[in-house]
């Protein structure tokens, strides 16, 4: 079950927030749903965790373990 646990996450509150600073008003739940797969698409997940490995792990003394 730890394996499952989600790390960060995106709520319909951080996206109106940047709405409300973009365009100055919030989206509609229509307008968000029509933007929900952009969004994900967008997020390149995989070099965001190999980058923050890369400067936050110290692979010598990792590579003990």
């Amino acid at each position: 079950m730890k394996n499952k646990k989600i790390i960060y996450s995106l709520t319909i509150e951080d996206i109106q927030t940047v709405a409300n600073q973009e365009i100055d008003r919030y989206l509609s739940a229509n307008e968000i749903d029509k933007i929900k797969e952009t969004i994900a698409k967008k997020i390149n997940w995989y070099d965001a965790i190999a980058d923050s490995i890369n400067e936050e792990i110290d692979l010598i003394t990792a590579s003990h373990y």
